[in-house]
Order: C-alpha cells, then sequence, then structure tokens
C-alpha cells in the first residue's frame, strides 16, 4: 500500500512503525474471511482492510479522530485472526494500538462513554476496587436484566456468588521446586483472575512445582496493562509494564530467573509486546525486551518441560475452545490439545475455532450486542460437540463463554493439575 506521510511525521516512532504496516497490506482482502465483525455484519468497514484505510487517512492527514472512525476502530476485537489469515504479514496490532491511542488523544467521546472507560479502567486493574465492586453487583445483579445496554451486560457477566477470597498465593514468595530444580520461574497473578478464579494462579503453582520449577511470586506486580492499553490508554499501560519489569527484574537479581508464566493468555500477548512497546524508553527497553523474551504461556512452558503420567481419573470428553489471544496472538495452538490429550481427556475439535467468543477484554461490555451474538455463535459449536465440560485459557472467555452454557468451563492448568495429583476443579462437582 503507498503512503504519504511526511519526514517530520515519520520522526514519530509510531508513525514510523504504522507506515511499515500500511506498506505491508496489499488489500488482497483475506483477512474479511475471518473477521468476526465483518463476518457478522458484512460491514467493509468493519473489516481489518476497512478499518487500515480508514486509520491510514487519519494518521496521514493528522488530524483528529471522527466519529466514524471511532465507531469502527471500536467494533474492532483486537482478535488477531487477521494476522493468522493475513499472506503478506500484517501487523496489525501495532496499527491498531496506535490508531487507539491516537483516538484518546484527539477525540473527546460522549460523556456516558468517556465514563465507563473511565469506569473500567479505574476498577478492573486493581484487585481490591474489583473486589468491592462485585460486591455491589452480586446484590444488584437479578435486577440486570432490566437494565439497558452495557449496564445490563455488567451485571449480567458478573458472577452469581460475588468475588472469591483472596489465595494463598496472592502475596510475595518463594514456593520450592518438589524434587530436584528444573528451574525458577514467575507466575503473573493479574488483577480480574485473581478476583474471579484464584484457583486459577492456585493450580499452576502446584503444576509447576510438582514439574520440578521453584516458583517465586514478586513484591509489587500486578496488571499487565492490556485493559488500559487496547482503550490507547497509554500513560496507564506502560505505567503497568514498567512495574511488573521491575518486579520481575528484582528476582533475576536475587536468585535468577527462567521464565515469566502466564496462564491468562491476553495478559500473555501483552506481556510478549512490552519490547516493543517500551522500546523507545531508554531506561526500559533494554530490560521490557528480556522480559518479553522469557515470557511463556504456561502451555508452552509444560509441552516443553513434558507432563509426568496422569494420577487421576479423567475419563471426561473435552470441547477445546482456544483462546484468540492464544492462537492468534502467540501462535500457540497445539500445545493445549496435546497436553490435554497426554492428561487423559478426550479433546474434540471445534468448528469455527479461529472466531473470537466475543470476550476481548472489556469488549463485551462496551460492545454488548456485537458481543451477545459472538457468544451464542460460540456457544453453539462447542455445545455441539457434546463434551462433558469446556477447556479454555483465558479467564475473559471462560467468563463469556461461561455466561451462555450450562457446561462446566474450565482452566486448562486446572484440568492437567488435576489429572497429576491436584484437587478436582469445583466447577466438575
Amino acid at each position: 500500500m503507498q503512503t504519504n506521510f511526511t519526514p517530520e511525521q515519520l520522526r514519530d516512532p509510531d508513525t514510523a512503525e504504522s507506515e511499515k504496516v500500511l506498506r505491508a497490506c496489499v488489500h488482497c482482502g483475506f483477512c474479511t474471511a475471518t473477521c468476526p465483525t465483518y463476518v457478522l455484519l458484512g460491514d467493509e468497514l468493519d473489516s481489518p482492510r476497512g478499518r487500515i484505510y480508514l486509520i491510514k487517512q487519519m494518521l496521514e492527514e493528522d488530524r483528529p479522530a471522527t466519529p466514524e472512525v471511532v465507531k469502527h476502530v471500536d467494533r474492532c476485537l483486537s482478535c488477531l485472526a487477521c494476522m493468522t489469515t493475513c499472506p503478506s504479514g500484517v501487523h496489525y496490532m501495532h496499527l491498531v494500538d496506535h490508531a487507539r491511542k491516537h483516538i484518546e488523544a484527539t477525540y473527546e467521546r460522549p460523556r456516558a462513554d468517556r465514563a465507563l472507560r473511565d469506569l473500567l479502567a479505574f476498577v478492573l486493574p486493581y484487585p481490591a476496587r474489583f473486589r468491592a465492586a462485585l460486591l455491589g453487583a452480586t446484590v444488584g445483579k437479578p435486577f440486570g436484566r432490566f437494565l439497558p445496554g452495557r449496564l445490563g451486560a455488567m451485571m449480567k457477566l458478573a458472577p452469581k456468588g460475588g468475588p472469591s477470597a483472596p489465595s494463598w498465593v496472592d502475596r510475595p514468595q518463594t514456593v520450592p521446586a518438589q524434587g530436584p530444580r528444573k528451574g525458577r520461574v514467575t507466575v503473573l497473578l493479574g488483577c480480574a483472575q485473581r478476583v474471579l478464579a484464584p484457583a486459577i494462579n492456585e493450580a499452576t503453582v502446584r503444576l509447576l512445582t510438582r514439574h520440578g520449577f521453584e516458583v517465586a511470586i514478586g513484591k509489587g506486580e500486578g496488571c499487565c496493562g492490556a485493559l488500559t492499553h487496547h482503550m490507547g490508554k497509554e500513560p496507564s499501560a506502560l505505567a503497568f509494564a514498567r512495574a511488573n519489569i521491575d518486579a520481575w527484574w528484582r528476582l533475576k537479581e536475587a536468585g535468577g530467573l527462567d521464565a515469566v508464566v502466564i496462564n491468562t493468555s491476553g495478559c500473555g500477548t501483552t506481556v510478549k509486546d512490552y519490547g516493543f512497546m517500551l522500546r523507545t524508553d531508554p531506561a526500559y527497553a533494554e530490560k521490557a525486551a528480556w522480559a518479553s523474551g522469557i515470557t511463556k504461556d504456561v502451555t508452552e512452558l509444560m509441552a516443553a518441560r513434558g507432563l509426568m503420567p496422569a494420577v487421576a481419573d479423567t475419563d471426561f470428553t473435552v470441547a477445546y475452545h482456544a483462546a484468540c489471544s492464544l492462537q492468534h496472538g502467540q501462535k500457540v495452538t497445539a500445545a493445549p490439545k496435546t497436553l490435554l490429550a497426554r492428561a487423559g481427556f478426550a479433546v474434540k475439535e471445534v468448528p469455527e475455532g479461529h472466531l473470537c467468543c466475543g470476550s476481548a477484554g472489556t469488549y463485551n461490555l462496551m460492545q454488548p450486542e456485537i458481543s451477545a451474538e459472538l457468544k451464542a455463535r460460540k456457544v453453539a459449536t462447542l455445545e455441539a460437540r457434546k463434551p462433558d465440560l469446556i477447556a479454555a485459557g483465558n479467564i475473559g472467555c471462560m467468563v463469556q463463554i461461561g455466561s451462555g452454557t450450562a457446561l462446566p468451563v474450565v482452566h486448562m492448568v486446572e484440568l492437567l493439575d488435576w489429572a497429576m495429583g491436584g484437587p478436582k476443579p469445583a466447577k466438575l462437582g
């Protein structure tokens, strides 16, 4: 694609990177076939190719975002299926991230929209605030069906039992390996997940230590920054990134660190991009590149390590839901299914596995209508395989799919932990 940026514009690192992305696009349209919003809406502007044209025009003209640009960029799930499909290697993720940053800086959203986005950014990345908000949502949940649009969507997604109690893993500590030590790792505890489903982090620590990894939880780590990053709130996202890098660097200096292990694939995609996000920060560029380089999804690490023999009777048929952030963002596709099979589960392939479930971070709260259509479509394809349960590797997907099916939706690592001698996941009775 031909571009017309001025030399002055190209002195900006984000614009220079976006120009490279735009030049790689050859207008082929392969991306439209796998874009969830284009599949649903049939509007060219709600496809990656259409959004690329809108973003190109906005950035080249160096003008504030218009309502039309904002509408179509906001509808993008950042599922990155287009990047898997693209034969030209267009790095759409970096382009749409730049567009969102530009929108945040130049566009004044309607008051209600701005208030919701600020509220989510203020609450969700902070476990104590999120836990308090869920307590209120639990009280209001019975009235959720009477509330319109986004408010109703928020109430529907709130867990029936309210937030979970803080976990034993939610503090700085070192958990020794069982048997000979094979490596020293840390686990990103995250923000929303530790409130919604702390059993996932607990299962991760048990699984890792059982396989010879010492697990060090650092002081000062928190949200990965994905939530505010995808809203275009870049200062907040980079502050979260720097805090995590500092925590992991201290662990490295104290006793070495072989991997940052992540069990929420949406977080993993962002952390693996820290090196790019902080590439122009002289104080953090090298450290960020190091952190991204050692970051592994828990299934990546366990596939490389190799599972010990299963000790539990795991005679269950599992429909595996491939989170977009894992299969498209991180290109991890075979490991989760291979691990489940080795642990004794019968794994079912799911049609339309490339399509998003509609969770996409806070997308299900900010675009509830499109999200609901995608959820219904995803649940139908999963249930059609007639599984005993659904396995996933991302808490957002689990909440989204779980709100549309009676089947248990269980995290991958909980199933592997159970198979290797841990407790049976509570959702399986």
